[in-house]
């Protein structure tokens, strides 16, 4: 893109960042806030279609997380199991195409099993591609990259990456009032627009999106490059 105003993103990433403390602030157990955020990510899926994006991605779990107590990460990939079987159809139904990026080493082979069953099904849909970060770090995405890596330039490594696919998104969103990237597509954000927000991701409507928009559109982007 040239050095003027941005525009429309086309490819937008977010931080989902506030589950727990949702669910903490009504009294709830913690998955029902996870729960809660699953079913956002479902709704601002259904908007960033509307709203013209052609690739989104969801930081869902990352490799710090299995840190945090051990139900609350059972419970996180019980859930995550029976989201793929209930949702996979649905989203194939509307056109919506899925990928995970992540390590899959030392996932329960039955989840990895269920996740390449949904690259499958979806494999040819084009109206939306949904990236779902899944056990990522951005510093493990390039360390195993490196491992790999033969020379050949930014292109040749970019190759290496978990969804070489994917594009650098246009805008990263970071929801609950938090300013940090957190690991998060470390090689991919480099020009990415930055947009943080207060308000905690199951609380993060579609105005809110659009506003998210608009910042970035009211942006000028130019590379390192002068207007």
């Amino acid at each position: 893109m040239s050095a003027n105003a941005a525009g429309r993103p086309r490819y937008v990433a977010i931080i989902t960042d506030g589950n727990g403390r949702w669910a903490q602030r009504r009294g709830l157990p913690t998955l029902a806030g996870h729960e809660a955020g699953a079913d956002n990510v479902k709704a601002r899926l259904r908007d960033a279609v509307e709203l013209g994006i052609e690739e989104l991605t969801i930081y869902s779990f990352s490799t710090e997380n299995w840190r945090r107590p051990r139900d609350e990460v059972e419970g996180l990939m019980r859930m995550f199991r029976e989201r793929i079987d209930r949702e996979t159809p649905e989203l194939d139904a509307e056109g919506v195409r899925m990928r995970f990026i992540g390590r899959r080493e030392g996932l329960d082979p039955d989840l990895v099993e269920r996740m390449e069953w949904a690259e499958r099904v979806t494999r040819d849909n084009r109206r939306i591609t949904l990236f779902v970060a899944f056990n990522y770090g951005g510093r493990a995405e390039i360390l195993d990259a490196a491992r790999r890596y033969e020379g050949g330039g930014e292109e040749a490594f970019r190759k290496l990456l978990y969804a070489p696919e994917m594009h650098d998104p246009d805008l990263l969103i970071r929801t609950s009032g938090e300013r940090r990237i957190s690991n998060y597509l470390l090689w991919q954000i480099a020009y990415s627009e930055l947009v943080f927000r207060d308000e905690l991701w199951p609380d993060f409507d579609r105005a809110a999106f659009e506003a998210c928009l608009e910042e970035y559109a009211s942006r000028q982007r130019r590379f390192g490059a002068r207007i």
